[in-house]
């Protein structure tokens, strides 16, 4: 099947600042993302992706970095440790709701494997999750060591800069976003000398907006009118998305930093219910800043990851293809029908 397009190639520029070049989370130096995606019989459509903030031994070259919770009706595992030290030791990885624990201990197992590491006695891995039930056997727990080594050893075999995979693969296999499949999705921008990237698991709900225009009614509309699938809006769900830099921003900045991929969300028409789990991650790459970013530096870096964030999720829903699983379809966003009302509201370049 070939592949669905990104919101750049279908004309629609989101934000003003320009993007990296392949936008993208691994547009910001030495980022790498491995997937590994799981699809088994009719009912298992779940997986597991990676964030590394380097190749190196995470333990041993900890980054700076921090977590913002928007609803906390969800299972983040670590992040106390990472507001109270400001720091991760571990990959980020992303899953199912339910695989959270096991994931997690595959983690430190993998950690804990690394020869410089035969001496620790600690570690705090950092899992986040969004609830794919609806189309995976979330039940089953079926991530584990082998999806987690999988997803690791592709990021870190992974080359810089390379290209992330998006829709529905690793975490995003079974998530669905505003009724639609939803997924994968990064972007990222420049910001004078720095770059800002996003990538996102977005499983949540709310009324789709897309460049400001209110996609989601328009495609109601139409889909009723044409007596085809219509994607009713529900407020629950999920999203964790995951911000990084390669300004040099203390563990506080980059709490402010975080929050921002927060209003991103909200521009997309999420309306933050009781029933979501709202998650940002924030990092920055540069491990021994000779001088910090100050406050009032701290702006343009703000509007990247609020123009990042907007446009992941975007493009999680535009890569998705319609994926079955666990007695339920959900439908990749019509792209037609997408168009035409972004072409009614001239959103389109």
């Amino acid at each position: 099947m070939p592949a669905r397009p990104r919101a750049r190639e279908l004309g629609l520029s989101l934000g003003v600042l320009p993007t990296g070049p392949r936008n993208a989370i691994t547009d910001v130096g030495g980022v790498r993302v491995g997937h590994s995606t799981l699809i088994r019989g009719e009912n298992v459509r779940t997986g597991v992706t990676a964030i590394l903030p380097h190749t190196g031994n995470l333990f041993r070259e900890k980054v700076p970095a921090a977590i913002v919770v928007g609803n906390g009706f969800g299972k983040l595992a670590g992040s106390t440790q990472v507001n109270e030290l400001g720091e991760i030791e571990t990959p980020i990885l992303l899953t199912s709701t339910l695989s959270v624990w096991r994931v997690a201990d595959a983690l430190v197992q993998f950690m804990l494997a690394i020869p410089e590491n035969a001496d620790v006695r600690s570690i705090n891995p950092v899992v986040g999750e969004t609830n794919d039930g609806g189309l995976n056997d979330i039940r089953g727990r079926h991530n584990g060591a082998q999806q987690v080594n999988a997803a690791i050893m592709e990021a870190v075999t992974a080359p810089a800069g390379a290209e992330v995979a998006e829709g529905a693969v690793g975490a995003g296999t079974g998530t669905i976003a505003f009724g639609w499949k939803g997924g994968i999705g990064t972007s990222s921008r420049r910001a004078g000398i720095h770059t800002v990237g996003v990538l996102v698991q977005s499983n949540f709900g709310g009324d789709l907006m897309i460049g400001g225009v209110p996609v989601g009614r328009l495609l109601r509309n139409a889909g009723r009118a044409a007596n085809t699938q219509v994607a009713e809006p529900t407020a629950d769900g999920s999203i964790v998305m995951v911000v990084a830099t390669d300004a040099p921003v203390d563990a506080r900045n980059l709490h402010r930093l975080a929050a921002r991929a927060i209003w991103g969300l909200g521009r997309t028409g999420s309306t933050g219910s009781n029933g979501s789990g709202d998650y940002a991650i924030a990092f920055s790459t540069d491990r021994a800043p000779k001088q910090l970013v100050g406050n009032d530096d701290m702006s343009p870096l703000f509007q990247a990851a609020i123009e990042a964030t907007e446009e992941a999720i975007v493009n999680s829903l535009l890569r998705a293809q319609t994926v079955t699983g666990n007695g339920r379809t959900a439908e990749a966003i019509p792209l037609d029908r997408l168009m035409q009302a972004l072409r009614g509201f001239r959103a389109l370049k």
